[in-house]
């Protein structure tokens, strides 16, 4: 924070204006030599965004294993339903039912025991929306580890270790938890930036907060590769993410990415603690904004 605090101070000097004698008697003003106070607050409002928006890369890495190693993991699994057999893509339908019955829960329960509790209209604040998004993806990454340990002895139990295609005797819906769990930390992390991003970037930067909130899903995606490819290479002989599920762990993968999303939430809050909402600094100065109702819903 005190970076963000210097690096703002910083930009102030790009107001000031420097008297040149050579200079007299011209009106021009070339903007790379002299900007103007709203282009520099406008930049610091930007820069106070940055640490919020690095954090929320990782919920996004979570959200990855769900559309990758969950179904890689669904394809070993019993997923008939009688003589139906179910598609492991398919559980990403769970996602989808999470998100509406957050999103119904939020709404009729939370927000009116918020505006008693917060004294807040809208509910949870943006970062508190976050924040409850990326607990609930390390609880997620918990219960994925916790399920994959199950499914592993069970396979190893019944002699299907060396059998990729083997289909182990434990029923699908044991991979649910995480899905609702990871699709109810998007409702609260996805709407929760949206809102976010719109409501503190400046009037004429709203397309720029749009590509800030969106860069954070794409790079939770690359960030996610990457950490594949490390882990493959640190586990050298014994990997984590074997081609055989049943011969991997991907249960210490699961671990891991709890323990990173620990340590990104706190991160998250020691800034967002710190943050100050663009409304309450304007307030400080003796500007009213207008009470335009919540950003998004």
């Amino acid at each position: 924070m005190n970076f963000v605090f210097i690096l703002c101070s910083f930009l102030d000097k790009a107001a000031i204006k420097v008297n040149d004698p050579e200079s007299a008697g011209f009106t021009v003003v070339n903007k790379w030599n002299l900007s103007t106070l709203t282009d520099v607050e406008e930049v610091k409002l930007v820069i106070r965004m940055l640490p919020t928006w690095a954090t929320t890369i990782m919920f996004w890495t979570v959200y990855a294993q769900m559309t990758t190693f969950s179904v890689s993991q669904a394809t070993t699994m019993d997923r008939h339903i009688g003589k139906f057999e179910i598609p492991p893509a398919s559980l990403t339908l769970f996602f989808v039912g999470s998100i509406l019955l957050t999103c119904v829960f939020y709404d009729r329960v939370v927000v009116p025991i918020a505006r008693r509790v917060l004294n807040n209209p809208h509910g949870l604040s943006p970062l508190q929306r976050i924040t409850v998004g990326l607990v609930l993806s390390i609880i997620a990454m918990i219960a994925a580890a916790l399920t994959e340990v199950k499914r592993l002895n069970v396979a190893h139990s019944h002699g299907l270790t060396n059998d990729a295609n083997a289909m182990v005797p434990l029923s699908v819906f044991w991979l649910v938890p995480q899905f609702l769990l990871v699709g109810a930390g998007e409702a609260f992390t996805y709407i929760g930036q949206l809102d976010f991003f719109l409501r503190e970037c400046p009037k004429g930067m709203k397309t720029m907060s749009t590509g800030l909130f969106l860069s954070t899903l794409s790079l939770g995606f690359f960030f996610s590769s990457i950490l594949v490819t490390i882990v493959h290479k640190v586990t050298g002989n014994k990997p984590w993410l074997a081609d055989n599920l049943n011969q991997g762990r991907l249960y210490d993968f699961y671990w891991l990415l709890a323990i990173l999303s620990v340590l990104n939430l706190m991160i998250f809050l020691f800034f967002s603690r710190r943050y100050v909402y663009k409304e309450k600094r304007l307030a400080e100065v003796g500007i009213e904004m207008e009470d335009e109702g919540p950003a998004c819903h």
